[in-house]
């Protein structure tokens, strides 16, 4: 069974190495790697290229025009060869064993329709967890209620079967370059289970250029994506704490748009909207002052 890893970048040449590496030490050896360079203006592409000539693992590298990490994600989707499909960035690495503890598994429940992919479990270069620790061995649910019910905080390795992701592609906005994760995931929750296994498999970090670092201002400049993460959200089957907080989320974002008001309004229509909108204008204006002293 081959795996698809795919990684999105972006004037990252000097950190691929480490991935590349990485990758390199896999013990599972039928995995092909898709990068997606999203325009990149420094060395990526001859770094690349270095990459394919030493012939060591099989690499496909893609250029795009600048777009964003959804449209790459996209774009490798309908190139990928494997049967799952595996988002690794590049400022990330893979433990030496993490593609065949995938497959391992990943081959437990692959007749079981019903699962769309499999989770393990990320940790920072450190060893502590970039969030929640989990609490079990493995577990069998969804999306949406791994999140929203459990209330699970912080990241996971996410691995889903290619045809699954190519099922639910990512929306790309006119004018918009970032699109949450969590729009695509929870889509996917509403229709599949996860197979989630607490094992380490991907090491992480969070450099200063990455999109975690500057969160809010991006979100703020795709405020479309932004606001259907939000509202679909809202009409989701998660407990109504959630959707209180979803419905003041998608009012926080929908002020960077210029979508008309009563079009908002048929999105997230009801009586909490007396108290989600003044709460959504106020962390509004928060989210300005804050971008502003980043900027300053």
């Amino acid at each position: 069974m081959k795996i698809s890893v795919f990684t999105p970048t972006f004037n990252r040449g000097y950190l691929l190495k480490n991935l590349y590496d990485s990758l390199v030490r896999q013990t599972y050896k039928g995995f092909e790697w898709i990068i997606v360079d999203d325009g990149s203006e420094d060395d990526t592409e001859k770094v690349c290229t270095g990459f394919i000539d030493k012939n060591i693992i099989d690499i496909k590298y893609i250029r795009q025009k600048n777009g964003g990490k959804h449209r790459a994600l996209n774009n490798a989707a309908k190139k990928a060869q494997g049967e799952l499909f595996f988002v690794v960035d590049s400022d990330d690495q893979l433990t030496a064993n993490a593609l065949e503890r995938i497959a391992f598994h990943y081959n437990r429940v692959k007749d079981d329709e019903s699962i769309g992919g499999v989770f393990g479990v990320k940790a920072l270069f450190s060893g502590k967890p970039p969030g929640d620790t989990l609490l079990f061995p493995e577990l069998k649910c969804n999306n949406l209620d791994f999140r929203y019910k459990m209330n699970f905080k912080g990241d996971m390795a996410e691995i889903f079967r290619t045809s699954v992701i190519r099922e639910f592609p990512f929306p790309e906005y006119e004018n918009e370059r970032f699109c949450p994760e969590a729009l695509v995931w929870n889509r996917i929750g509403r229709s599949y289970n996860l197979f989630i296994f607490n094992e380490i498999i991907y090491l992480c970090d969070y450099l200063d250029d990455g999109l975690t670092r500057k969160i809010v201002k991006i979100r703020m400049e795709s405020p479309r994506a932004s606001m259907d993460t939000y509202a679909e959200l809202c009409h989701s089957p998660v407990p109504w704490l959630q959707k209180i907080k979803a419905r003041i989320n998608f009012w926080r974002f929908s002020f960077n748009s210029d979508i008309p008001f009563t079009k908002k309004m048929k999105r997230v229509s009801g009586f909490y909207n007396l108290l989600a909108i003044p709460l959504g204008y106020l962390m509004h204006i928060n989210d300005k002052k804050t971008v502003l002293n980043q900027n300053g």
